[in-house]
């Protein structure tokens, strides 16, 4: 449950710091803290069930596609977690589109990897 809660906690920061970066995500809601929260709840949930398998099951295309399956796959949960966010707790990060997706996955995932480092997780 610790790890969890690291991950939850450094996917937080990340979102942060990819609303902070890119015009192209919205915060919506009357707390900017709770609509970090809860989107990076839904991506940290996202990431500990469902990603690993559909990685492991995308693997052949993503080998194919030299990597822009993995790409698109990622996308599409974080537009995911951005829409469950949104529609449970009616606070969330709102992505604007695809490309705006991908430059804030590449934000997410840098941040991610920094904060990680930094905090030991």
């Amino acid at each position: 449950m610790g790890h969890f809660i690291g991950r939850w906690f450094t996917l937080t920061i990340a979102a942060g710091a990819m609303v902070w970066l890119l015009p192209g995500t919205v915060i919506i809601g009357s707390s900017n803290v709770l609509a970090l929260l809860s989107f990076a709840l839904f991506m940290a949930l996202i990431n500990a069930s469902i990603k690993p398998i559909v990685h492991i099951l995308a693997l052949p295309l993503t080998i194919l596609t030299l990597g822009l399956a993995a790409l698109v796959i990622n996308v599409i949960f974080m537009e995911l977690a951005s829409w469950l966010s949104l529609s449970i707790f009616h606070t969330g990060v709102y992505i604007e589109g695809f490309w705006w997706a991908v430059i804030g996955g590449f934000i997410m995932m840098v941040v991610n990897g920094i904060v990680s480092a930094i905090i030991g997780d």
